[in-house]
C-alpha cells in the first residue's frame, strides 16, 4: 500500500501488531455499505465516471456475496477490512478499483464503519431489551398480588408484591433503553468525507453520503470526526449501566434459588448440575450474567484509558477501540437473552415468599403508621411503641398480628381492635397506594402504562 515510500516490507512482528483484520473483519457489512455510498457520490459528482462508479458498485456487491458465503480471510499482509475489501475488489474488476479510495482516507472510512456498526449494535440491544421488558411485564402482571418480603440491608423490611419488585427492574431497563437511544441519536452524524483529518479538495457531497447511510447529517469538523470515539464510549457506558442492572437481578435469582430463600425454582434450561453432587441445581446462567458485568465495565475502562491522552487527530492506539466494544456487545447480548429466558421460565414460590414476609415483623411500620393516623401520636413515639410490640412478639414467638389485643393495649392503651385491619401482609401492601407504591392496583396501573394502555 505504501511501497512508493518504503523500500523494505515490515518485520513479521510489525505485521502482526499492525494488523487489525482478526477483529475488524466484523465491520465488513458496514465497510461495503460505506464504500457503496461513497462511490455513488463520486459518480454523481463527476469525480469518477458513471461507468467506473457502476463497475465498482457491482464489484462491491460481489465482494459482499463472497464475504457472506465464505467469511473474511485473516490476511495480515492486508492489515484491515478496508484493504482486504479493496484487494478483493481489484481482483474482480482490475485497476479501476483504485478509484474507490478517491477523496477518502482509512481514517474517515473506519470512523464511518465503526459508527455504523455501533448504531446497528444499539438497534439490536434495544430490540433485546424490549423482549426483556415484556418478560418482566408479563410476570409482574401475573404476580401483582403475590406478597413477598421487601428488604433493606437484606433484612426483612416491609411486605411488597412480587409484581412491584419485578417492575422495579422494568424501570431500570427502561432507563437503560433510553441511554442507548440517547447515544444513538448523539452519534448519528457521518464522518465520511473528512478524509485523513483536514477534509478533501474534491467536490464531494457529504450530505449525500450521510443520507445514504441513514445519518442525520455529516459531522461538522473533520479533525473531530476522525479522532472522536465518544460514540463508542457512550455505547460502553450504556452497556455498563445495563449490565449492572442485569447483575443485580441475576444476584437476586442466585439468592432466591438457594435453599435458605427458596423463592424461585429455575428451569432446567437455565440451570446446571454438579459433577460430584447429584442433588445440585446451580444457577450458573445467573452467575455468569453477574460475572459479565465486571468484564463489560472493564471494556469501558479499557477504551477510556486508551483515549485519555491522545492528541488530535488519529493515532494508531485507536485501532484498539473495537475489541472492547465487540466484547461488551457480545457479553451484553448473552446476558440480556439469559435473563429474559430465566424470567420467562422461572417458577416463583409465592407461598414461601408470603411465609417469610409474615414471619419477619414486616408490618411493624404499618402498626406505627396506624398509631399516627388513628391515634394522633407523633411518629417518633409511635416508633417506640411499635418497637416494644415487636420485642413482645419476639419473646412470645409469634407474629405481630398474633399478639392479643390485651398484649397490645398493655403496651399502649390507645390501641384498639381496628389495629388488626393493618397488621396482615395483604392489608399492608393494599394500603401502599401512593404513586409508585406496591399496592396491587398500582402495580397493574404501572403495567398498563408501560404497555401504552390507559391505566
Amino acid at each position: 500500500m505504501w511501497g512508493g515510500r518504503f523500500a523494505e516490507g515490515p518485520a513479521a512482528v510489525m505485521r502482526e501488531i499492525n494488523a487489525s483484520i482478526p477483529f475488524d473483519k466484523r465491520l465488513w457489512k458496514q465497510d461495503i455499505a460505506g464504500s457503496k455510498a461513497h462511490v455513488a457520490m463520486l459518480g454523481k459528482q463527476g469525480i469518477v465516471s458513471a461507468e467506473d462508479a457502476a463497475t465498482i458498485s457491482a464489484g462491491l456487491d460481489q465482494v459482499a456475496e463472497d464475504y457472506a458465503a465464505n467469511g473474511v480471510a485473516e490476511d495480515l499482509t492486508l492489515e484491515d477490512i478496508h484493504m482486504q475489501t479493496e484487494a478483493k475488489l481489484a481482483a474482480l474488476i482490475g485497476p479501476v478499483a483504485g478509484r474507490l479510495h478517491t477523496a477518502r482516507s482509512r481514517n474517515d472510512q473506519v470512523a464511518t464503519d465503526f459508527r455504523l456498526w455501533v448504531r446497528d449494535a444499539i438497534d439490536e440491544t434495544l430490540t433485546a431489551l424490549g423482549a426483556l421488558r415484556e418478560a418482566l411485564l408479563t410476570r409482574a402482571e401475573e404476580h401483582a398480588d403475590s406478597v413477598m418480603p421487601g428488604f433493606t440491608h437484606l433484612q426483612s423490611a416491609q411486605p411488597v408484591t412480587l409484581g412491584h419488585h419485578l417492575m422495579a427492574y422494568h424501570e431500570m431497563i427502561v432507563r437503560d433503553a433510553s441511554r442507548f437511544a440517547d447515544a444513538r441519536a448523539r452519534m448519528n452524524q457521518c464522518p465520511l468525507g473528512s478524509a485523513a483529518l483536514a477534509g478533501t479538495g474534491f467536490p464531494v457531497d457529504r450530505h449525500m453520503t450521510a443520507a445514504a447511510l441513514g445519518f442525520d447529517a455529516p459531522t461538522r469538523n473533520s479533525l473531530d470526526a476522525v479522532s472522536d470515539r465518544d460514540f463508542a464510549i457512550d455505547y460502553l457506558q450504556a452497556a455498563t449501566n445495563c449490565s449492572l442492572h442485569l447483575s443485580r437481578l441475576a444476584e437476586e435469582f442466585v439468592l432466591w434459588a438457594s435453599q435458605p430463600f427458596g423463592f424461585v425454582a429455575l428451569s432446567d434450561q437455565w440451570s446446571t448440575g454438579s459433577s460430584i453432587m447429584p442433588q445440585k441445581r446451580n444457577p450458573d446462567a445467573a452467575e455468569l450474567v453477574r460475572g459479565h458485568a465486571g468484564r463489560i465495565m472493564g471494556c469501558m475502562t479499557s477504551l477510556m484509558v486508551t483515549m485519555k491522552g491522545l492528541p488530535l487527530a488519529y493515532s494508531k492506539d485507536m485501532q484498539d477501540d473495537k475489541p472492547p466494544v465487540f466484547e461488551a456487545h457480545d457479553l451484553l447480548a448473552l446476558s440480556i437473552a439469559a435473563m429474559t429466558g430465566m424470567i420467562q421460565s422461572a417458577t416463583f414460590r409465592t407461598e414461601r415468599m408470603r411465609g417469610v414476609a409474615e414471619a419477619g415483623f414486616s408490618t411493624a411500620t404499618d402498626l406505627a403508621d396506624w398509631l399516627v393516623r388513628v391515634g394522633g401520636i407523633p411518629f417518633r413515639e409511635a416508633h417506640h411503641i411499635t418497637g416494644r410490640a415487636v420485642k413482645l412478639a419476639e419473646e412470645k414467638g409469634v407474629m405481630l398480628h398474633q399478639l392479643s389485643i390485651d398484649d397490645l393495649t398493655g403496651i399502649d392503651a390507645r390501641i384498639d381492635d381496628s389495629i388488626y385491619d393493618v397488621l396482615s401482609v395483604d392489608a399492608s401492601v393494599a394500603s401502599r397506594v401512593s404513586f409508585g407504591g406496591t399496592a396491587p392496583a398500582n402495580v397493574r396501573a404501572a403495567i398498563a402504562t408501560a404497555r401504552g394502555l390507559r391505566p
